[in-house]
């Protein structure tokens, strides 16, 4: 199901089972006015021309929509006395502003101010199924109809009661600013409303949504509506709850991936360690519970345990990327015109977001209460509820707003090893994972290697090939059951999951003749996950490179290049516009260059221009207890979602996106020595620093083209990662070929495995500059 809003009746039609712009929804019993939409199934795609890309007949997004559109109708918005309206969503906010675009959506069909919008986050609902997944920038395409569809059903319960109420014409009312006012200059306040409004019994309604010209909220810059409390701290995650009686608590880890716990020597010992309450053996180490976090760390450095080998048990990357290798798929025979082919190798990443990973769980012996940043709630409630043996009704979890994710966050680990733990000894627990637990024990991007080749003639590419080999990707958290529910009207024939996942992500943009991209995983023996852009920036970054190549093949300028095999007039022109901007083919320093890429996805299309400085000056510069390496120094991205809800949103997100590109491209990445990574925390996990933060950034946000938001979320950061390798490239005159660029070089003392986190520190004052 597609967004159907449009300033033309192409945009309006592309909806499958929608009408133009007429909708049905449900006033629900209550004792205020509640609203939701009823939006039926939808076909699996929209009617488009066959190609020879899945991604032109259906993509993960059209999937996951389709997914979500049978529990629409659970999700309601409420009209309060006080004027207030409230919305559980059902999505998790991870620092992505979709409270803040949701609550827009609200404030537009409803027609009162945004302050006055209330956006929770809902507790997990089963009943809500795929509607309750958080993932692959999919929240505002799927919820766009719905929560409008139901804010328009409260707008006209609301001016039928104040017909009523005024004694005028619904026609002859108008609704502005959460004011309702007749002709003759009388009005009434939706808050004295919401009780006449309101229904004894659900009733279904028809409504017809605004027309986009009529917009004043959606499309226009917005604050976030958090924002104050963001910064002020009265915002409030896991760790800010107050949980009656739950204390501290963290976990004594193995020294290498997955190992199991052997035997404790000084169990006693260490319960009877100052501030500490409880030790016990848990399947992912020993857990300890005490009165601070500062004695929880004092007494896991305190335990001496013997471990078991894990699942990576002598594993490093020379022999990750052995086996990779191994498991590469073969290109076929080479084709007879001149080709350009290479092989790139993209490392372990990590996938931490700033918040550590943590949870707060209250089990008792016939229910649990889980409060945790989940973007997967409904397994987590699950799988949880098996775990502890009890029903599933009877744990209940709360979603709580998470500060980041990258991925992390449709892993629920935390709240589940916190359960364990409180059922094991009885007592409410808050757990929190150290930084280098989640740096070594926790979910890593998968290291990878993409062959390419592609094959010319003249001024034509006549194929392109490429074979993407990466470890293996763990979707065990609520995404593989969106592809099993829907697997017989999926056009990807009888794969797994994450082959799916990889055929409904990547298109081909380019008219590169006949184009194929093929996906081998192996060795699952790792902590994996569904890091931000998942495959995309790997297999981006591949195809850009060669592109370039070709491009140098045919004496062509990237620019001009990318843009004569660019399939459609929106790619074409958010390269133009960063071409333009950028000034694209300026004269520039020996040792410095441009870069250009372009990446389509989720409905949305973005190029993206950078510099970069390789000179030595630059690239030896001293940096404290890092490596400094090229800089990117200026950075333009145009991006078309179709339609922007809040573009100063869609701004911050791109900003990120281009952050992660960097990082990908020069800096950041994990390295796994002897079965487990050297990285214990962000001092020496490199992601973009200030020193390496480009000092001129723009991000343009283009016009509104489809009438419908694409997703946006992870959509920049393949074309940033692919522009930054081929700036330099084209820099240093030598394609990259390895990522991040200085992996080879260990800029850090690695921090002991055992005991497996640092002291706590005391020398904070030491480095104030």
């Amino acid at each position: 199901m597609r967004g159907t809003e449009g300033s033309s009746e192409q945009a309006d039609s592309d909806a499958p089972g929608i009408g133009r712009r007429r909708f049905l929804g449900y006033v629900l019993a209550g004792p205020t006015l509640v609203a939701a939409a009823d939006i039926g199934p939808a076909s699996a795609a929209p009617a488009r021309v066959p190609s020879a890309d899945v991604t032109d007949l259906v993509d993960l997004n059209d999937v996951m929509t389709l997914a979500a559109a049978p529990t629409s109708h659970l999700i309601k918005v409420e009209v309060h006395k006080d004027g207030t309206v409230s919305f559980a969503l059902p999505r998790a906010e991870v620092g992505q502003g979709i409270t803040t675009s949701t609550a827009m959506l609200i404030a537009e069909e409803l027609d009162v101010p945004l302050d006055r919008v209330r956006v929770t986050l809902a507790d997990a609902r089963p009943e809500l199924a795929f509607n309750q997944l958080t993932g692959a920038s999919n929240t505002t395409i799927s919820t766009y109809t719905p929560v409008r569809v139901a804010a328009a059903v409260a707008r006209g319960r609301l001016l039928e009661a104040a017909a009523i109420e005024l004694g005028a014409a619904v026609r002859d009312l108008t609704l502005k600013a959460g004011v309702v006012t007749d002709l003759a200059g009388g009005s009434v306040l939706i808050g004295a409303l919401a009780e006449k409004a309101a229904s004894a019994t659900p009733r279904r309604v028809s409504v017809e949504l605004k027309e986009r010209e009529r917009f004043t909220v959606i499309g226009t810059p917005q604050n976030r509506i958090d924002a104050r409390d963001a910064v002020t701290g009265r915002k409030k995650f896991a760790m800010d709850l107050a949980v009656p009686g739950a204390l501290p608590t963290m976990v004594c880890r193995p020294p290498t991936i997955n190992g199991k716990v052997g035997s404790v020597a000084n169990l006693d010992q260490v319960r009877g360690m100052h501030g500490v309450t409880d030790v016990v053996v848990i399947p992912t180490g020993v857990a300890v519970r005490a009165r601070t976090f500062g004695q929880c760390v004092d007494a896991v450095r305190a335990l001496e345990v013997s471990w078991r080998g894990g699942s990576a048990e002598g594993k490093s990357d020379e022999s990750v990327l052995k086996e990779l290798r191994k498991a590469e798929l073969p290109l076929g025979l080479p084709a007879v015109p001149p080709s350009v082919e290479a092989r790139f190798t993209f490392h372990f990443r990590s996938n931490s977001a700033l918040e550590p990973n943590c949870a707060i769980a209250d089990v008792r012996a016939d229910r649990a209460e889980i409060w945790s940043g989940l973007k997967a709630p409904i397994v987590a409630q699950q799988t949880i509820a098996a775990r502890l043996g009890l029903p599933q009704g009877a744990v209940k979890v709360h979603v709580v707003e998470s500060g980041g994710s990258f991925g992390r966050k449709l892993f629920f680990d935390a709240a589940l090893e916190a359960a364990e733990i409180s059922q094991k000894i009885g007592k409410p627990v808050k757990l929190m994972w150290h930084r280098a637990d989640d740096s070594r024990q926790g979910r890593a991007h998968p290291m990878a290697t993409s062959r390419v080749r592609a094959d010319y003639l003249g001024d034509s590419v006549l194929a392109f090939k490429q074979r993407h080999t990466s470890v293996a990707t763990d979707f065990g958290h609520g995404l593989g059951e969106v592809f099993t529910a829907l697997a017989a009207k999926l056009p990807v024939g009888d794969v797994g999951f994450s082959q799916t996942f990889f055929h409904l992500t990547q298109s081909m943009p380019y008219s590169f003749g006949l184009h194929s991209r093929l996906l081998s995983e192996t060795d699952k023996g790792f902590n994996t996950g569904s890091m931000r852009n998942v495959y995309s920036p790997d297999v981006t970054c591949a195809r850009e490179l060669i592109v370039d190549r070709l491009a140098g093949k045919m004496d062509k300028d990237p620019y001009r290049f990318r843009r004569d095999f660019l399939r459609d007039d929106r790619s074409r022109a958010v390269l133009d516009k960063v071409a333009e901007v950028g000034t694209w083919g300026r004269t520039m320093p020996e040792g410095t260059a441009q870069g250009i890429a372009f990446h389509s996805e989720y409905s949305a299309v973005s190029a993206v221009l950078v510099e970069i400085d390789c000179r030595p000056e630059t690239v030896n510069r001293p940096i404290r207890d890092g490596v400094a390496g090229p800089r990117v120094t200026k950075a333009v991205f145009a991006v078309d979602v179709g339609l922007a809800v809040n573009p100063r949103g869609l701004e911050a997100q791109m900003m990120g996106c281009v952050m992660d590109g960097i990082a990908l491209a020069l800096t950041s990445s994990l390295h796994l020595r002897d079965g487990h990574f050297l990285e214990a925390s962000w001092d020496n996990y490199f992601y973009t620093r200030q020193w390496n933060s480009p000092p001129e950034l723009q991000i343009i946000v283009m016009p509104t083209t489809t009438g419908k938001p694409g997703g946006a979320g992870e959509l920049g950061v393949a074309a940033s990662l692919a522009a930054v390798a081929c700036a330099y490239g084209r820099a240093t005159g030598t394609m990259p070929t390895t990522f991040p660029i200085n992996h080879g070089t260990l800029s850090f003392e690695p921090k002991p495995t055992v005991p497996p986190v640092p002291p706590s520190p005391t020398d904070g004052l030491d480095h104030v500059r």
